[in-house]
């Protein structure tokens, strides 16, 4: 894209949003008639922290700079989704928008529990962006663990591969298993790096188990790992599985890890058995 459509887009874009608002819908009083519809660009600016005739300029298509902080601030100013956001980002400063930190707890959406229902022998993991276990189906607990009985605060997978000894035994290669949760960690804890709470949780984990410390430095990185796994289950045997990643779109940044039963072996007829004798009689 050249830079005269760029910031023609650009323009147009801001425009649009700023006559989608009204004045009481942002905190601010109507005062007088208005000609147009929407916002004033004083307005805009005044919700921003910027001045006037530099959000003009932008919203004229001008070639200014701009700052992230200072479209964060107009993003916000403008009430725009995180989609929108990200086309702002890419038309003012050509490159993705930061991440947006999600502090409130997330949730596993009705939509996303139905999928969970339906890969009923594939053991499925709903995880937040922090790893914390937001959710999972029958036989996930049937083959890891019985997450309910665990603390919600507690629901952290990485912490669990380390804390939990029935985990730690359960992949028969448990040092590349808890590698590759490490890597795509990592991958969060690149976008995130702002966030003080990644380095609170791994000197924590550092201090607690040296392995980790061990893992940890070496820095390998994954967005979605791909890997076959072999399990040894305490009640189900031999099991073999092929490890799917997959992210969740959406304002949440979540991941389903979907365990499948490898084509050509008898684990999801383990499974099944396994998922029987554990349903309360």
């Amino acid at each position: 894209m050249n830079d005269t459509v760029r910031l023609q887009a650009l323009s147009e874009f801001l425009k649009a949003h700023r006559a989608k608002l009204q004045p009481g819908g942002v905190g601010l009083i109507p005062g007088t008639r208005r000609r147009t519809p929407g916002l004033r660009r004083e307005e805009v600016a005044q919700l921003a922290g910027v001045s006037t005739t530099w959000y003009t300029w932008l919203e004229q298509g001008r070639d200014i700079k701009a700052s992230v902080q200072v479209l964060d601030r107009i993003a916000w100013a403008l009430q725009l989704g995180e989609d929108e956001r990200q086309y702002l980002f890419m038309l003012a400063l050509e490159q993705p928008a930061p991440p947006v930190a999600q502090d409130k707890p997330t949730a596993v959406t009705p939509a996303l529990e139905r999928i969970l229902g339906e890969l009923k022998y594939c053991p499925t993991i709903v995880s937040d962006r922090k790893c914390h276990i937001v959710g999972w189906n029958s036989a996930a607990s049937a083959v890891f663990m019985d997450f309910e009985r665990i603390a919600p605060e507690e629901r952290n997978m990485i912490r669990l591969l380390f804390a939990r000894k029935e985990l730690k035994a359960l992949a028969v290669n448990w040092s590349d298993f808890v590698r590759g949760f490490l890597a795509m960690f990592r991958s969060y804890y690149g976008q995130y790096v702002a966030d003080p709470w990644y380095n609170e949780f791994i000197e924590k984990l550092s201090g607690a188990y040296p392995e980790f410390r061990e893992f940890w430095n070496r820095n390998d990185v994954s967005s979605a790992p791909e890997v076959s796994i072999e399990f040894r289950h305490a009640k189900g045997g031999k099991m073999l599985f092929d490890l799917t990643s997959l992210q969740a779109h959406g304002a949440a940044d979540l991941r389903l890890s979907i365990y499948t039963p490898s084509s050509g072996s008898d684990t999801e007829a383990k499974l099944r058995q396994l998922m029987q004798r554990l349903e309360p009689q």
